[in-house]
């Protein structure tokens, strides 16, 4: 199993200075490639404490990788419809080249109403201009010239430079609901970007298997990927790991629910139960998250223990790319957890 960090911050002016957050999460990444782990991955968000701070992943990898030698740089992911796919296909390239071959390119449809409104993309449209924009940045990373005639937008014989160091960029895409986004990525063979959240672990276990399943029928030469992003907090011991753990993520999930809100009593064809989401989030807790097995906090031998059951329950990941940095959390605290996840818990799980 290999094992990452995930960065979705939560903070505001009000809770932590932005300049100290991407300090932190600088050397939390500087430690993270120094202790061998595969990945850091940073998500696309706007406008909210819940992941503002991280308006445009590649521009935070391109200070990572000037930082690191060996971590992949992962996006969790942009959100194509926002972005003319020329420019994102650029300079998800030059990425690439800055880092010498460490991009693992992975999109998201975006689901925030009030992100959609902000951008004039209408909500209506979101899948069919994802589709779009996936097809069109693919082809803008693996062909010479590519040329597009959509509703959305059009070009011709485009020649997307710099060209990428590696042939290709491993792509990836999030999925969380619906059977059918599971087997759209197995079809366009994407490594799986999953959150396995509440309590039916066998449902997120079915959708592993539909998708493992269709991705070897469809037999892409690359083998089928699923990566789990989960929070993740060690501590000395268990109590120190619920008392301080449960109050940052519970601030974490206070941030998700207020900006989850603004699906309270809006309708989406194309989103397909996300109405009332917010009240939905509210109803559960921190404690919930662990005791349901979607949140690993603990001391060193409970992770062990957790990460194991998980695997377990879910029918089994490739990768965990551990939550650090909820609860606007200070840089001694995350990296007092981080350690111990990579000194004590990494170890004794690297043969699942």
């Amino acid at each position: 199993m290999k094992f990452g960090i995930s960065l979705v911050p939560d903070g505001s002016p009000e809770t932590k200075d932005p300049k100290e957050y991407y300090d932190d999460v600088l050397r939390l990444c500087e430690l993270s490639d120094a202790a061998g782990l595969e990945w850091v991955k940073m998500t696309e968000h706007y406008l909210h404490p819940y992941g503002g701070y991280c308006p445009d992943p590649l521009a935070f990898l391109a200070a990572v990788a000037v930082r690191t030698e060996r971590i992949r740089l992962m996006t969790g992911g942009v959100i194509p419809v926002f972005h003319h796919p020329v420019i994102l296909a650029s300079r998800a390239a030059m990425i690439d080249v800055l880092s010498g071959g460490r991009l693992d390119l992975g999109f998201a449809r975006g689901y925030l109403p009030y992100e959609h409104d902000t951008f004039a993309v209408p909500m209506a449209e979101s899948h069919e201009r994802y589709e779009a924009a996936v097809g069109a940045i693919t082809r803008l990373l693996t062909e010479d010239r590519a040329s597009e005639d959509t509703p959305f937008f059009a070009y011709s014989d485009a020649v997307a430079l710099p060209r990428p160091v590696q042939d290709p960029i491993p792509l990836w895409s999030a999925a969380v609901r619906t059977e059918k986004s599971f087997l759209r990525l197995a079809e366009l063979g994407h490594g799986l970007l999953a959150t396995p959240m509440f309590k039916p672990l066998d449902l997120f276990r079915q959708h592993s298997e539909l998708y493992r399943g269709a991705y070897a029928a469809a037999g892409h030469a690359r083998p089928a990927q699923i990566a789990a992003g989960l929070p993740v907090f060690v501590a000395r011991t268990d109590k120190e790991a619920r008392e301080v753990g449960d109050r940052l993520f519970q601030h974490y999930l206070d941030a998700w629910v207020d900006a989850a809100n603004s699906w309270n009593d809006v309708e989406s064809g194309s989103f397909a139960g996300y109405t009332d989401m917010g009240k939905r989030l509210g109803s559960m807790t921190a404690t919930q998250w662990r005791e349901f097995g979607s949140a690993f906090f603990g001391s060193p031998e409970r992770v062990i223990d957790q990460i194991r059951a998980f695997q377990e329950n879910s029918g089994g990941v490739d990768g965990i790319i551990a939550q650090v940095d909820f609860g606007a959390v200070s840089g001694e605290v995350m990296e007092r957890s981080v350690r111990l996840l990579i000194d004590e818990v990494v170890p004794a799980v690297s043969d699942l």
